[in-house]
Parts: structure tokens; sequence; C-alpha cells
């Protein structure tokens, strides 16, 4: 069975949910250099996929958000807490920020993931869009 036409319909609705409340949300996003090494790797390689990513990123719609040699054992930790899920790099550097700067809202589709993580005081996301 050939599982490109069920990714394709998932990848669609979930685009169609993401673009739908968009215009919801408080721009700029906060996001990590990690999480946009993720998004440039995954995008599809056709020129206009890219184009489009790199034309979204230069918008003002992301503020990048650094994580520093501070940041880093609080991120090792995370990982560590979360290894049986697990919990990469850039998911880890989200959680740091949002524990940091006090932001628990998240734009996101890996839910899985996002309602599992907590940050500190054992605050849960708010993950938009909605399931």
């Amino acid at each position: 069975m050939n599982p490109t036409p069920q990714l394709s319909q998932k990848v669609n609705f979930c685009h169609a949910k993401c673009t739908e409340i968009a215009g919801s949300l408080r721009f700029p996003l906060g996001t990590t250099t990690a999480v946009l090494t993720e998004l440039l790797h995954l995008v599809d390689r056709r020129s206009c996929n890219i184009d489009a990513a790199w034309r979204f990123l230069r918008s003002g719609a992301i503020m990048i958000l650094p994580i520093t040699d501070r940041d880093l054992p609080e991120v090792n930790r995370l990982m560590e807490r979360y290894a049986d899920r697990p919990m990469d790099f850039a998911d880890a550097t989200l959680v740091r920020v949002g524990s940091r700067h006090n932001l628990t809202t998240i734009f996101t589709i890996d839910h899985d993931h996002f309602e599992t993580y907590r940050m500190e005081r054992k605050r849960k996301f708010r993950i938009v869009p909605g399931r």
C-alpha cells in the first residue's frame, strides 16, 4: 500500500487548520534557531516551497528567541526527562524559551508531544490549532 496519498491528505488538512487559525494569532511568533533548522530541512525541496518559507521568515512574522549557554543544562534535563517520547533538541528549546519568557501558547501540529511536555511549575501548553 502506498502511504503517499494518506500523508498528502494529512498535510493538506493540517495546512488548512493552520491557515485558518493564523489570523487569530498575535505576531510575531517566537521560535528558536533549532526549530528553523528543522523547518528548512523538512520543507519540500521544490524551490517554490523554500522561497515561501523564506518569505514567511523574513516577513517579520517570526522572532528568533535565543538559546544561550546558560540554557543548555535545562535543555539537557528536558531531553533526559522526556527521553521516552523522545524529545528532540528543537522541542526542548521551545519548552525552555516558553518557561523563560512565560509563553504558554504554542502553534504546532505536534500535539502528541506538546500535550505531554511541561514547563516550569508543571505548566501545560495551550496548543493551537486544536486537534
